[in-house]
């Protein structure tokens, strides 16, 4: 019996992060919104009403009151709640076809090969069933391969009105079509410096980079732009990724909210680092075997003094007890601070991870209590449940003043108690 051939469907929610703060703001459906980058310093998304007026990465001091004339409304990044929402946009995206590839917060690939129902209308209930059970739309792109996938989603968002959010691409003549009307700046994995070299060789379409020779493209640039021709032209190079291993370092950086020079409030913020790193540590069953601690000042100020250092502290066995991990980066912190700069930056970084069963215990060496392990379990039980915090080392304060600045932080409505809707009725 003859292979079917390959289908594969990108789903890419609209706006992700603006359609987030939306979901709960119906009154915002049609207002521009942007969202700003760490301590609000610069915008990171947009919506499309409001891309007009606001670039990408403008520093938002600089663009207050541009958006203020124009109606835009900034958010604070929320990142609790974009996090919860994407889980929820993926997992009804898994109930429906019979492979998933989460590609980013925001989109994932299915493996569509071998369905039978018409694909289209399948198209469109995944896009009305992720938005009636989360409220965020999406755009479908179908076709033969990955590369053709993206381009079909991309063309299905930006003619949305006609195409109604979802295009099948597998049609040779409408996939042409679509090739010669679109920039080869606008194919998935040519950036900015790729489309200036491809331009510089007449390659001005997607049309023209699918027809070009990919032997060339090989020779010339990289295996990469020869796939992305290859699948341009129909012939499917990349299959949908295998889940990724588990990562062998964590980290967990932030800049302060404000400058600080005494190393209490530095303490706090390296135990809560600590606090966060160990609880992916622990998503991903691995243990520590040493961390990093590392501060600095700014370093962009003229007029500022300058310091930067970090230290490497050994851990006496392979662990992921937030308590031990905590200890040791404390004493790595005191290790590094000194007196009489203005810190701006800590940074935690988990090394030498291991799973358990990967390292031989030395015969006379301690090793990680049972007790240890199964406290950290009711930990993340209880977290996980009423919301991260809940239960907490008494080191991480709950409301710290060194924070990162979220003026215009929408609650967590989905994650924590707090946030929860209140509705009242008036007398």
């Amino acid at each position: 019996m003859k292979k079917p051939d390959p289908v594969y469907a990108l789903i890419d929610c609209n706006s992700f992060y603006a359609s987030c703060e939306r979901v709960f703001r119906p009154d915002l459906a049609k207002t521009p919104i942007v969202v700003l980058s760490n301590n609000d310093g610069c915008v990171i998304a947009r919506s499309a009403e409001a891309k007009p007026f606001v670039k990408m990465a403008a520093p938002y001091f600089q663009i207050k009151e541009q958006l203020r004339r124009h109606g835009v409304v900034a958010f604070s990044s929320n990142y609790a709640l974009y996090g919860d929402i994407s889980e929820r946009v993926m997992s009804v995206i898994e109930s429906m076809v019979p492979a998933v590839e989460v590609y980013s917060i925001d989109e994932a690939f299915a493996d569509l090969t071998g369905v039978q129902q018409d694909l289209e209308a399948l198209g469109r209930d995944i896009r009305a069933r992720v938005h009636m059970y989360t409220g965020i739309p999406v755009g479908v792109g179908i076709a033969g391969t990955k590369t053709l996938a993206k381009l079909a989603n991309h063309a299905a968002k930006k003619w949305q009105a006609q195409l109604g959010g979802v295009l099948d691409l597998r049609n040779p003549a409408r996939r042409d079509r679509l090739l010669k009307i679109t920039e080869v700046s606008d194919v998935w994995g040519v950036g900015r410096k790729m489309t200036a070299h491809l331009q510089g060789m007449n390659i001005n379409t997607a049309w023209d980079l699918a027809h070009a020779d990919p032997w060339l493209l090989r020779k010339k640039f990289s295996v990469v732009i020869e796939k992305t021709a290859r699948e341009l032209a129909g012939t499917a190079c990349l299959e949908l990724d295998d889940p990724d291993p588990p990562k062998r370092e964590i980290c967990c950086s932030r800049m302060f909210g404000k400058r600080l020079t005494e190393i209490a409030p530095i303490r706090e913020a390296v135990a809560s680092y600590v606090m966060r790193a160990s609880e992916k540590l622990r998503a991903q069953k691995s243990l520590c075997r040493q961390l990093r601690v590392s501060i600095r000042t700014g370093m962009l100020n003229p007029d500022e003094a300058k310091y930067a250092n970090g230290v490497v502290v050994q851990l006496p066995y392979p662990t992921d007890d937030v308590r031990l991990l905590t200890k040791a980066a404390v004493q790595g912190l005191e290790h590094v601070f000194r007196s009489g700069f203005t810190y701006s930056k800590a940074e935690v970084l988990l090394l030498g991870l291991c799973q358990r069963g990967e390292f031989t215990d030395d015969l006379f060496a301690s090793s990680q209590p049972a007790a240890a392990q199964k406290l950290m379990g009711v930990l993340d039980a209880v977290n996980g449940r009423w919301g991260r915090g809940t239960l907490r080392p008494a080191a991480v304060p709950m409301n710290p003043d060194w924070g990162m600045r979220r003026e215009m932080m929408s609650c967590s409505y989905t994650t924590s108690l707090g946030g929860l809707w209140r509705v009242g009725v008036g007398l």
